[in-house]
């Protein structure tokens, strides 16, 4: 680690401490050349893959959007915050662990439409019907249908 007054290169590691939460590493240093003292901060850093929208363009993730994604579908139904954050940390969750650079955004949307389903019916009927643009009602028909189907 170099140092910031005097800008050598070797420092020595003082006191080492987990901070907020356990998501990152405080460290207290001396520099070995001008025996000041700072501290450092050691953070994960999540490299989440780019989301391909249909028409082409390459974004980067954004789990707020997700969450209002879902809240919407959510909206004036029995589910709490708590559940919606779940939600979307699953979701980020899976997407951190395939380990690409690109997803296409569909495969997201299949993921709530997925998540929708097991956590309240009427959302997933919400999301999908503006997920999958339908064109008229034997398309909603068709998916309430599938819903009352034991799998």
């Amino acid at each position: 680690m170099k140092c910031p007054f005097c800008q050598h290169h070797n420092t020595q590691v003082i006191d080492t401490r987990l901070s907020e939460g356990n998501n990152s590493i405080r460290r207290r240093r001396r520099c070995m050349g001008c025996d000041s003292r700072f501290s450092t901060l050691e953070v994960v850093e999540m490299r989440m893959p780019l989301i391909i929208k249909r028409t082409g363009e390459k974004v980067l993730f954004d789990p707020a959007k997700l969450y209002t994604s879902i809240s919407r579908a959510l909206h004036k139904r029995p589910m709490d915050r708590e559940s919606i954050e779940n939600a979307v940390a699953e979701i980020e969750t899976h997407l951190y662990h395939m380990g690409v650079k690109e997803v296409p955004s569909q495969m997201i949307g299949d993921m709530v439409l997925n998540l929708l389903a097991k956590l309240d019916e009427v959302a997933y009927v919400r999301f999908a019907s503006v997920y999958k643009s339908f064109h008229d009602v034997s398309e909603f028909t068709q998916l309430i249908a599938s819903l009352q189907r034991p799998d």
